[in-house]
């Protein structure tokens, strides 16, 4: 496979950031104790920063999900598109903030079906809605609704895509080195080895 090209702009911070970078980087510094480097990425274009933002909060804060749930779903994004810098953040807050049991989520870093089996049907429907381009199947939606989630919930689905769409690519493009608060749960080493088991341990 060909190597992705990795752009050569730099992680902005406050002190070297012109305007308006600093204006959406100093948004970002109000959301944590650190300024995240893929915050100091998205920053070389501060309109991508911004609107990631605004999303992410209004997801966090309108969409019904319980934090949990939240956590799923960006996880379930950030691993099908294979963002291990996104995998590493969702994976601390899942354990530090909202809570989510770590056996879903080592389920959700490994493909596993999940533990929980209203959380496997909403990770099954984000992942289904991904793949199908944002046209799910009336089997899936139907299966979705039947585990208690509404069409509502869809819509918020389609703004959590949006979201990780904007941050999972950034980081792509600038291979965002995973910040020291997230490698406790940086995703490479266990994805790989995940997958060497899965291979030497597969029925023929």
């Amino acid at each position: 496979m060909t190597e992705h090209y990795t752009l050569t702009l730099p992680l902005l911070d406050l002190a070297t950031a012109d305007e308006p970078a600093r204006t959406a980087l100093e948004r970002g510094s109000r959301s944590g104790p650190f300024l995240p480097n893929m915050y100091r990425a998205m920053a070389n274009a501060p309109g991508l920063l911004d609107t990631y933002l605004s999303g992410y909060a209004r997801f966090r804060e309108e969409s019904g999900f319980t934090p949990q749930e939240q956590e799923v779903v960006f996880l379930t994004i950030s691993a099908e598109n294979g963002c291990e810098y996104c995998v590493a953040a969702h994976s601390v807050i899942a354990d530090t903030k909202s809570r989510l049991p770590h056996d879903v989520t080592d389920a959700l870093r490994a493909g596993q079906p999940l533990p929980d089996s209203r959380l496997d049907s909403l990770s099954d429907f984000t992942r289904h809605f991904l793949l199908e381009r944002g046209r799910p199947t009336r089997e899936a939606v139907e299966a979705f609704l039947s585990a208690g989630y509404t069409e509502t919930h869809i819509l918020y689905i389609i703004l959590a895509l949006s979201v990780k769409t904007m941050s999972n690519y950034a980081n792509h493009v600038f291979d965002t080195p995973v910040d020291p608060v997230f490698r406790a749960r940086e995703w490479k080493a266990f994805r790989f080895a995940t997958k060497a088991f899965q291979a030497v341990t597969r029925r023929p």
